[in-house]
């Protein structure tokens, strides 16, 4: 077919306009499109849950939506969006210019230490009334009211760290979120538990540093396979009666310490206790007064254990809950608070992933877990 001169020139115009539209419709991103999060009209991010303001109420942030703006609270049922505050603390403490700061609900701030070193992981006691510090080496108690500090330890040195770990339990066994910090309040507020470290076997190795236009090697206790652990105990403080008590455990036996847990009155330490091959892990309930343990709970495999990240204590029906892979999968089971096993809550050749919420008046558990497909995790609950 043979177009016309009239007819080939309008096709040509036609065919023009659309390559134009195409171009249009290609445009680049922005850097700040590609790089900063700034809105596109290619893909919508999916909100950020931050998590709950209530029961019934989740956060979502709305940092991402046009325009900016806070925290929005989401009613669950229907939906309905409203902007949420954080509701305010009643205190809270941090490190800055080496010293430790206050700030009240107000926002008014007072400074409560003023030394040439600084202090370490500064921590409310639960009634806001006092607060626990590490300063080289030792463990001290701050009175809020009166602005007093008191020593607790007195025998820290440049290998003996009363409430902050050792190299190899910040790196391996307390994890690295505890910025080193290893000294627990009650819940009551009247007694103060910390792990005392002694490095003074542990072999040092040289780490290169990179800070700095051409770096520094620097030297720090660090046991390869095969050496010396440091030496650690738990100990216990009475704010009340100002005495000290220690958890009946060896020292120099060549085993570990993990995350210990109050019992939520306050009567209890509940101490993680393995072999240094990590293949048995125990659970004792320690007296803070006495320093007397007793065994309630005792798992053994073959290959390895973890430690427990929680112990999720009941109220209504006095126990709790934990997750273990001891029968080949990662299930719940519930005990009783003397130990023994209540219930094998989750089974199945499944994975649980995280126990997300208890909900005792319905004895229900809401748990995620890798079920259906091994590659996504979804709720369920039991």
């Amino acid at each position: 077919m043979i177009l016309s001169i009239p007819v080939r020139r309008a096709l040509f115009v036609a065919l023009a306009f659309s390559a134009l539209s195409a171009q249009a419709q290609k445009k680049q991103l922005t850097t700040g499109q590609m790089l900063k999060n700034e809105p596109n009209k290619i893909v919508t991010p999916l909100p950020a849950i931050s998590g709950w303001a209530d029961d019934t109420h989740y956060i979502k942030s709305a940092g991402r939506r046009p325009g900016g703006g806070g925290s929005m609270a989401v009613d669950v049922l229907t939906g309905t969006e409203a902007p949420y505050t954080p509701p305010a603390k009643d205190m809270s403490v941090s490190v800055r210019d080496k010293d430790i700061y206050l700030k009240k609900a107000d926002g008014t701030e007072t400074r409560l230490t003023k030394t040439a070193d600084e202090e370490q992981n500064p921590t409310l006691s639960p009634d806001n009334s006092k607060v626990a510090y590490t300063f080289a080496g030792n463990l001290y108690i701050l009175d809020v009211a009166s602005g007093k500090s008191a020593q607790i330890t007195n025998d820290g040195t440049d290998v003996i760290y009363n409430g902050y770990a050792s190299w190899v339990y910040y790196e391996e066994i307390l994890g690295r979120a505890s910025r080193y910090k290893a000294f627990w309040w009650s819940p009551d507020s009247k007694k103060l538990a910390w792990m005392h470290f002694n490095d003074t076997r542990v072999p040092m190795f040289p780490i290169y540093n990179s800070e700095g236009q051409h770096g520094f090697t620097e030297l720090t206790r660090y046991p390869e396979s095969g050496d010396p652990n440091p030496e650690v105990k738990m100990g216990f403080y009475s704010v009340a009666d100002n005495k000290i008590s220690w958890a009946d455990f060896d020292e120099k036996a060549d085993t570990y310490l993990g995350t210990p847990f109050w019992a939520p009155d306050g009567s209890a330490l509940w101490m993680q206790w393995m072999n240094r091959d990590q293949n048995n892990l125990k659970v004792y309930a320690v007296n803070p007064v006495t320093g007397a343990k007793s065994e309630l709970y005792d798992e053994k495999q073959k290959t390895w254990l973890d430690w427990f990240d929680n112990m999720n204590f009941l109220k209504s029906n006095p126990g709790f809950i934990v997750q273990s892979d001891k029968s080949g999968w990662m299930h719940l089971y519930w005990y009783g608070m003397d130990g023994k096993l209540k219930s094998q809550i989750t089974n199945g050749n499944f994975t649980v992933t995280g126990l997300q919420y208890i909900d005792e008046k319905n004895k229900q558990v809401y748990f995620t877990a890798r079920k259906e497909n091994s590659a996504r995790v979804d709720l369920y609950k039991t």
